[in-house]
């Protein structure tokens, strides 16, 4: 029997369950199962499925089990700005809204319509964006929610898998840092602002850092995965971004790096000791986010390659061969001179991710790309440039210029996208660890 720490690293497109082994000195990663996310769209509304999520989970967990591993702790990270809400006998009211739903649209610019951006900024740090957890509830309450009326607590993903492994709520810090609704220096809520929005106080539960005990797993839990013994769940950095950045050797003598973390989305930024809540850096639409080990996630939230993901998506279902090995090499021979700016909200959740190219590209006055290699060409040097223009806002921000960029996650793997951003960036780029989320979750755990 080995002792493992588990890492639960659950994304915008998938999930995976996945063993942590010390093995003279060296951590030793074991896949012990990957499963689908899916947004399903009911109702006029986008929503995860967070119920088979859950089932899938446990499945991951009690394969491990199987497998002959004996659980040291586990951890959970996820996506950030979404959330549950749970009455006061622990029912879950309803599935958790997807931030692709359409239910924010307009809600940042009818919110400073009243509210100080400066000042909010210069309080939450946060880059204001419409998928945001204020937005979010902002929505809800002008609708006149039912669920809000009646929940108890608001869980983050990850607080919510974690309380029904354990019975514990609580909100993990990183992940809470992406809700716009905390005080950046304080690192608590902003009850100041949550009063102002007319929210009831009591959804918001105690802060806890990464590193904290969030509990054992219930006896229902550990029966049904088939174990008899006790098993510690820890609040790691929860938000999968802080985790991933975590495993950047950020003290590196001399030089001066940075960390892009590539997937669904973009996280491109630096680690700090303090928030930057300047002027400046709201301007160029930065945020801080709550890291490890008291740190500060310094950072642009970009759109990654959700939008590659999507094309995959409808080729697939037309039958066409989406295999990386054929639409890269496709990519880098094919001829098109077509960019988008990956930002714009008409590639958010459009029906259509080919059709929104097209039609953006003729908006602006471009040929728009017709094969898949050419779409795919325009998607990755226009992910090149944004990278970019944020590694440009980013030194003017900051004391010395970035000397080196880590590339980090899932989206290391992309060659010809990490050499097109070296290119435009002018700065080496390091690629890897490909699974650095979840290696910083059990690093935090074996902490």
């Amino acid at each position: 029997m080995k002792e493992a720490y588990l890492a639960i690293d659950f994304g915008g497109g998938s999930g995976r369950v996945i063993a942590g082994c010390l093995s003279e000195g060296e951590l030793v990663l074991d896949t012990i199962y990957r499963f689908p996310n899916r947004q399903v769209r009911m109702g006029g509304h986008v929503y995860w499925d967070f119920l088979s999520l859950f089932e899938d989970m446990k499945t991951g967990i009690r394969m491990a089990v199987e497998k002959g591993y004996t659980l040291k702790s586990i951890g959970i990270d996820t996506w950030g700005v979404d959330f549950g809400l749970i009455d006061k006998q622990g029912n879950l009211l309803g599935n958790p809204v997807c931030y692709r739903d359409s239910r924010t649209e307009g809600m940042p610019e009818e919110f400073f319509s009243k509210v100080d951006v400066k000042a909010h900024y210069a309080e939450s740090g946060t880059q204001v964006m419409a998928i945001n957890t204020l937005f979010q509830l902002y929505a809800m309450k002008k609708e006149d929610n039912a669920q809000l009326k009646v929940a108890d607590k608001l869980l983050f993903m990850p607080d919510l898998f974690s309380y029904y492994l354990t019975g514990v709520a609580n909100n993990e810090y990183s992940i809470a840092s992406t809700s716009e609704l905390l005080d950046a220096k304080a690192r608590t809520w902003n009850f100041k602002l949550i009063r102002e929005l007319g929210l009831p106080e009591h959804l918001f539960g105690e802060v806890v850092m990464p590193g904290t005990s969030r509990g054992f797993l219930k006896p229902e839990i550990k029966e049904q995965i088939g174990i008899d013994y006790e098993v510690e769940v820890i609040a790691v950095a929860s938000h999968d971004t802080a985790s991933a950045a975590s495993v950047v050797p950020f003290s590196a003598e001399g030089e001066k790096l940075a960390f892009l973390s590539s997937g669904t989305w973009s996280l491109l930024g630096v680690m700090g000791d303090e928030p930057i809540l300047t002027e400046e850096a709201r301007l160029a639409g930065f945020t801080n986010e709550g890291g490890t080990d008291g740190k500060i996630c310094f950072l642009q939230n970009i759109t990654g390659l959700w939008i590659l993901q999507k094309l995959m998506q409808e080729w697939k279902e037309e039958g066409k061969d989406v295999a990386y090995s054929t639409i890269l090499p496709a990519a880098e021979v094919a001829e098109t001179d077509a960019l988008i700016d990956v930002d714009d909200t008409v590639f958010q959740c459009p029906v259509s991710m080919a059709e929104a190219i097209t039609n953006y590209c003729i908006a602006h006055q471009q040929t728009p790309p017709s094969t898949q290699g050419e779409f795919v060409k325009c998607v990755l040097r226009s992910l090149a440039l944004r990278y970019k223009t944020g590694m440009e806002a980013l030194n003017r921000l900051l004391p010395e210029p970035v000397t080196k960029l880590y590339v980090i996650g899932g989206g290391s793997q992309n060659k010809y996208l990490n050499r097109l951003t070296e290119e435009a960036i002018g700065i080496p780029v390091v690629e890897g660890p490909v699974e650095a989320t979840a290696i910083g979750n059990i690093r935090q755990q074996m902490k």
